[in-house]
């Protein structure tokens, strides 16, 4: 059982180190997330630390999904709505990340459900991401209903260095899909 919630900035300053273990375990998984094998728990836990002052200011939100048991956190996602004016009916969708042993139990569309239903709230109608061409995440994306929009070539690497193409998704909120055949 897990339970997804939204993270306060002070929420957040407590669960730096939790947060630290999730993502060097992620990265360590082969997760490309803009880190390389070389972080280390210092800087894992730093990293976090410095979006707490973006999460106190709305400029940044923040999920965690946490096992019933033990309280882990086993997940989580950003939410980066966007600055300009003419731009605050959209977001990005970052560092989307389940710890391995929990992965397999819907985890990751449980905090895109969450995600989504915050930035709805926001009056947040369209949502950007990227994730590594040919990974899990995108087929993951796309059997969320997300729309593969193109893909870059080289446009970031796994932990290891190598550089991969990344694929542009999109999701527009409040928009049904038509179904196959319909006009």
């Amino acid at each position: 059982m897990y339970t997804v919630e939204q993270l306060t900035a002070d929420e957040l300053e407590g669960a730096a180190g939790q947060l630290a273990t999730l993502l060097l375990e992620t990265v360590a998984g082969g997760a490309s997330l803009g880190f390389l094998a070389s972080l280390d728990a210092e800087d894992a836990a730093l990293w976090w630390r410095a979006l707490v002052p973006d999460v106190a200011a709305g400029r940044l939100l923040l999920w965690t999904a946490r096992t019933g048991g033990d309280d882990r956190i086993a997940g989580t996602v950003q939410l980066r709505p966007a600055v300009p004016a003419n731009g605050r009916h959209r977001a990005e969708v970052a560092k989307l990340m389940v710890h391995p042993a929990d992965r397999g139990q819907r985890l990751a569309g449980r905090l895109l459900a969450a995600l989504e239903a915050g930035a709805s709230e926001r009056g947040i109608r369209l949502l950007v991401l990227d994730t590594e061409t040919g990974s899990p995440a995108e087929r993951m994306y796309a059997a969320e209903g997300w729309t593969r929009a193109g893909a870059v070539p080289d446009f970031a690497t796994d932990p290891a260095g190598v550089a991969h193409p990344t694929t542009i998704f999109f999701k527009q909120l409040g928009v049904t899909a038509a179904a196959p055949g319909d006009a």
